[in-house]
């Protein structure tokens, strides 16, 4: 990643929001526990994961952070087992025979976090972090609060500083029942970009309808938005994006379709003034040959 967002409270930082947090977990999972990135923000029977990860036996590690103090990170980590016990989903890639592992990732812990741990049944590996800079650098400590040498890991923080919001809601009970009707691919690529557009301005709303989720300033008449989750009759989700028109060369802003795979390769439909859209619908069957020649 090319850098993460920071921000100064009092004499000391932190990551601006949770989601940087966890964008450089996984892209230090290696470094930081010798793990296997497997998927983020991965909805399971009603849970959300923060992240699966796969040790090189595969063996699935399921790792909960916090970028503040939080007494119920056990609990979480707990319904998140049961649920991935229960469904076991991508057992092509996950050994089930051999115990789920779980971690928890903090800045600090609450006693009651100790308490809670010490009555419970499941095994769970406490990780204590901190934000460190010097004169030119940044890096993140972090230290196994299980093991007794405490032997503590420092790699550095390639950052930005800038005003972000750092009170994501969580997803709505509308958002979340039309979920459970996608695909798995579906729920992680909404629910990461959602993580994503509510991240990037503490200005940016989330307006919520039957079957309509809007992002942007203000649920007025005035709104500027810049996206929206729609599900149609059947359920499934489709991604609107307002975008400028003319490749940003003109001063109007428009209402754009995309078409993806959900696969990471997408289409794009250009003004759709109402509806769901329909010009790449009539040759969707075209989609796999673009998808060729695109690549």
């Amino acid at each position: 990643m090319d850098f993460v967002n920071l921000i100064k409270t009092g004499n000391s930082w932190k990551f601006a929001t949770e989601a940087d947090l966890e964008d450089f977990v996984w892209a230090n999972l290696k470094e930081l526990f010798g793990l296997i990135p497997l998927k983020r923000q991965y909805y399971v029977k009603g849970q959300i994961c923060d992240i699966l990860a796969l040790r090189e036996n595969k063996q699935l590690v399921v790792l909960e952070l916090k970028n503040v103090e939080d007494r119920y990170i056990v609990q979480q980590l707990t319904r998140y087992y049961d649920a991935l016990q229960e469904v076991k989903p991508l057992e092509d890639e996950i050994d089930y025979q051999q115990p789920i592992s779980l971690i928890a990732i903090k800045p600090n812990f609450h006693r009651d976090n100790f308490t809670d741990k010490k009555y419970h049944n499941l095994s769970i590996d406490f990780f204590e972090f901190a934000v460190l800079a010097d004169e030119f650098n940044y890096y993140l400590q972090i230290k196994n609060l299980d093991l007794d040498n405490e032997k503590v890991l420092k790699i550095e923080i390639a950052h930005q500083d800038r005003e972000r919001r750092e009170d994501i809601p969580s997803p709505s009970r509308g958002l979340m029942s039309h979920l459970a009707k996608c695909s798995s691919e579906q729920q992680e690529g909404i629910l990461k970009f959602r993580q994503k557009i509510l991240s990037f301005d503490k200005r940016m709303e989330e307006i919520s309808s039957a079957v309509s989720f809007k992002y942007g300033n203000g649920n007025s008449k005035t709104s500027k938005f810049c996206t929206e989750f729609y599900f149609d009759s059947k359920g499934i989700p489709i991604i609107f994006l307002w975008l400028g028109l003319k490749n940003n060369s003109s001063d109007r802003i428009s209402r754009a379709r995309i078409w993806t795979d959900w696969q990471g390769n997408a289409l794009l439909e250009g003004y759709v003034p109402s509806g769901i859209g329909t010009k790449i619908n009539l040759s969707k069957k075209t989609l796999s040959t673009r998808i060729k020649i695109m690549n």
